[in-house]
């Protein structure tokens, strides 16, 4: 979410009546040429460290296969990513390529010090032959290892190797990276934009062949062939989410769909976000949940930018359960444009609210950027003392979130047994500019 890309928390995408919990324009006339969206951290050219990414290139003993070919799956060597220089990757799948020879394979390839969403199929040309290393026995090298690390260290890799699947038990985790180790959509085709996909979504199995869908962008009807697509479109009647309008301003509206009165539009929605969500696997109804539709619009229609989704019904006072923005849309704003909206729908009800856990890098990005903005702009502006419980009825902030927001940015200090903020001007302007850019402004109607 450079605004706020992808973050999210859980949701759903439906197979057969149930639907996987994610938890992160153009038209049929004359489109314009297709552009290509790339993932978040290569679309500036060059990979950025994410924790959780799993590990480094390997610690323990070594040995040297010489380049035995075909490389054996879980093999580390080095291989050239598209800025030119090589990086330290894991084998994680291997696949025959169609007329090849015995040797000839692709290698489905894990770049141990970033995220899992640049994982990729490489050819055996990218890869330094003369770097290949293969695991000794996983466990002697984890004992060995261990013995090395402080209980700090260990620590902090046991945490990043479960970021954003905290529910999910040891055995659960490696079922869920099994089962998801490999993406099977690689792009998608989404009105004007041809986008690469992140992770693995569960699309019906005679969609398992298919490396790049076509997606109706007002119906997100998905097809294998392009000519289907044009097909559809030429007797597909909507130009914007099916739901009502419930916010416009200038070319920005939002939609709000229901997921039991369009249940399969909610499911090929979470289908779309499971894309770019790498979350828990947990199976919920689209009936129980409502959709914000972010869209920018023109004569051609109204076109999805991100979306968030909410349950009617959250006893955890849970106000956005699952939040997307659309890569090609990222960093512009609308990461925190849908955080602030959920928090207006959040005051319209009188209550205070909270995302759903866990929170995706990106989201958990965004929503720090979104509570340090609000909170430091009320500091500001408020010359007399303010209290926790003032900020969130100002807010509908839950008060835990203001209450580590402020203590992560050292505004708070505990004095004679309670709180208090301790805005320091020129701290709070520090916080600011590294806070980045403001809220796209957002005044919902009474």
């Amino acid at each position: 979410m450079g605004s706020m890309e992808a973050p999210p928390m859980d949701e759903t995408t439906t197979r057969n009546g149930t639907a996987e919990n994610c938890n992160g324009g153009g038209d049929h006339q004359a489109p314009p040429p297709t552009e290509m969206a790339t993932r978040p951290a290569a679309a500036e050219g060059e990979l950025t460290p994410e924790s959780g990414g799993g590990g480094g290139g390997g610690v323990g003993e070594k040995k040297r296969k010489g380049g035995a070919l075909p490389l054996e799956v879980g093999t580390r060597v080095n291989c050239r990513w598209r800025d030119g220089k090589d990086h330290p990757v894991k084998v994680i799948e291997r696949r025959r390529m169609q007329g090849g020879g015995p040797n000839d394979y692709e290698y489905y390839v894990h770049y141990t010090e970033f995220n899992r969403r640049l994982d990729e199929w490489v050819k055996l040309e990218q890869l330094d032959l003369d770097s290949v290393e293969t695991d000794v026995d996983e466990k002697v090298e984890d004992k060995a290892t261990s013995l090395k690390m402080t209980r700090h260290q260990k620590r902090k890799i046991d945490e990043s190797h479960v970021e954003g699947h905290e529910e999910l038990d040891a055995a659960s985790l490696r079922e869920h990276e099994e089962f998801t180790k490999v993406k099977n959509i690689a792009t998608i085709e989404l009105g004007r934009y041809e986008i690469e996909t992140w992770y693995f979504s569960p699309f019906p199995p005679e969609y398992n062949d298919t490396m790049k869908l076509y997606f109706c962008e007002f119906c997100l009807n998905f097809m294998k062939r392009k000519e289907q697509l044009q097909r559809h479109m030429r007797k597909c009647d909507l130009k914007h989410p099916p739901g009502d309008e419930i916010y416009r301003s200038g070319t920005l509206s939002m939609f709000e769909v229901d997921g039991k009165k369009n249940k399969v539009y909610g499911q090929n929605l979470c289908y779309l976000a499971k894309l770019f969500l790498d979350h828990k696997t947990l199976y919920y109804d689209v009936d129980l949940f409502l959709f914000y539709i972010l869209c920018e619009c023109d004569d051609r229609g109204c076109h999805m930018v991100g979306y968030f989704s909410k349950e009617k019904h959250s006893e955890e006072a849970y106000n956005l359960a699952c939040i997307l923005t659309l890569p090609p849309y990222q960093r512009k704003g609308y990461g925190k444009f849908l955080i602030a909206f959920s928090y207006e729908l959040s005051k319209k009800e009188g209550k205070v609210g909270t995302p759903e856990r866990p929170l995706s890098d990106l989201g958990l990005l965004s929503y720090k950027g979104y509570w340090t903005r609000v909170l430091l702009d009320i500091l500001k502006k408020h010359k007399s003392n303010i209290s926790i419980k003032e900020l969130s009825d100002m807010t509908a902030i839950k008060a835990e979130d203001i209450l580590n927001t402020l203590q992560n940015l050292d505004l708070i200090q505990y004095r004679k047994g309670q709180h208090a903020i301790c805005a320091d001007p020129k701290l709070m302007e520090r916080h600011l500019k590294a806070a980045g850019r403001g809220v796209l402004r957002l005044m919902l109607a009474n």
